[in-house]
């Protein structure tokens, strides 16, 4: 999924002529903690309820504030890995879509392409979720597939980042197709992998507060 299917149209661009008491309304009607600012369909950065309060002035127009999130944007064609790096890059909760000329399009949250990823073949197919911590130069994912797939399992799909606890490591987690992963946490580990982590699913996830919390257990949020 990229970022033109994503765009959330309930959300509006303040112009830059608005006053802040506008985007104080504003944010608490669509109930967000940012709103976009656009002039000539040029983003201008993004205001929040913060800045407006430190300067103590809401008949200020909004484009007079220091607003921030200015490279905070992606394009149409991004995929939502990208939207959720940007997104966190510039600690925000939402991100603006732009075209190829830097024309505006519209704004994404990041509950909106959460809620999106949960709904995904990966997470809503029946399985478990497995984590391991390696080195850098020991991953091989078609290794690490085969031995899987040894335990007539298979890997539904595959998430790789630093290790936190030790930079140079790195983990990687893991969606199979299969609720009881004792074999294959037993297959791994004598092959030398290190298991840190793992979730079984032992009821389907069906609401949508479920579906979120199972994608942010799955990403190690």
């Amino acid at each position: 999924m990229i970022a033109e299917d994503l765009i959330n149209h309930m959300i509006p661009p303040l112009k830059g002529s608005d006053d802040a008491h506008k985007a104080i309304v504003w944010m608490e009607e669509f109930r967000c903690n940012y709103m976009p600012v656009v002039e000539d369909s040029k983003l201008l950065g993004f205001i929040s309820e913060e800045i407006i309060l430190e300067t103590n002035d809401i008949d200020r127009n909004v484009r007079d504030f220091n607003l921030i999130g200015q490279q905070c944007f992606v394009h149409l064609d991004t995929h939502f890995y990208d939207i959720l790096k940007v997104a966190a890059e510039y600690k925000l909760q939402m991100v603006s879509v732009l075209n190829a000329d830097m024309t505006y399009h519209g704004v994404i949250t990041v509950q909106d392409t959460l809620t999106s990823f949960a709904q995904t073949a990966a997470v809503q197919m029946p399985g478990s979720v497995l984590v391991l911590s390696m080195n850098h130069i020991d991953y091989s994912l078609a290794e690490i597939s085969r031995l899987i797939e040894e335990n007539h399992a298979k890997i539904l799909s595959s998430i790789l980042k630093e290790d936190p606890l030790d930079p140079g490591k790195i983990r990687l987690t893991l969606k199979i197709n299969q609720q009881d992963l004792s074999r294959v946490v037993a297959t791994l580990e004598r092959f030398g992998y290190k298991v840190i982590g793992r979730y079984q699913e032992t009821k389907p996830v069906v609401g949508e507060k479920d579906r979120i919390d199972m994608l942010l257990r799955y990403l190690d949020i």
